[in-house]
């Protein structure tokens, strides 16, 4: 199983930034979709982005495009969620997720999770 550990997360006022990491280990990370999830309290776990680097494939959650973005460094076996312009309700725990197949936005379709980390927005 692939391990995923993610960082980055903290408390930032709205309308600020914050870079979330996440690190995989593993040999074959540039052939996994590699996708960021949040899940706010008392609701479910919600996509944010996601991406594969064979095909170049990029597909974001309406919510967060334009102001974040996912990107990776497969040298690094590392995946990158920008979050600018962010807004109290982009408060959450942030989850990255592995997926082998696809390009997938359903958090059933990923393999393998990250702990999480946290971000808040304050207003």
């Amino acid at each position: 199983q692939v391990h995923l550990v993610e960082s980055g997360g903290g408390l930032v006022q709205a309308g600020g930034s914050l870079r979330l990491s996440c690190a995989r280990s593993g040999r074959t990370f540039s052939s996994y979709a590699m996708g960021w999830f949040r899940q706010a309290p008392g609701k479910e776990r919600e996509f944010v982005a996601v991406n594969r680097w064979s095909g170049g494939t990029t597909y974001y959650a309406d919510f967060v495009k334009g102001r974040f973005t996912i990107s990776r460094d497969n040298a690094k076996n590392t995946v990158y969620l920008q979050m600018n312009s962010l807004k109290p309700e982009d408060t959450g725990v942030y989850y990255c997720a592995a997926a082998r197949i696809g390009v997938p936005r359903d958090p059933a379709a990923f393999e393998s999770w990250g702990q999480g980390t946290q971000v808040t927005v304050s207003s």
